[in-house]
């Protein structure tokens, strides 16, 4: 699944240890959500949606896997 949390963090003008603060989980937790390593669960998704004061569709963007 691919997001577009680095792009608004940096839009935000905050580190990554500020969004992790905020949201309660590690700097590693959004290194890897912005790398794509690692998929958030649904109440993370929740949140990071809650501050951006987006939808979860307008910053994860899924992906069939034959696309």
């Amino acid at each position: 699944m691919k997001n577009r949390l680095e792009e608004l963090r940096k839009e935000k003008g905050i580190k990554q240890e500020e969004l992790a603060a905020a949201m309660e989980v590690s700097r590693q937790t959004i290194g890897s959500l912005e790398n794509g390593r690692y998929n958030p669960s649904l109440t993370l998704a929740f949140k990071l949606a809650r501050y951006f004061g987006l939808s979860i569709e307008e910053i994860f963007i899924y992906q069939e896997e034959n696309e």
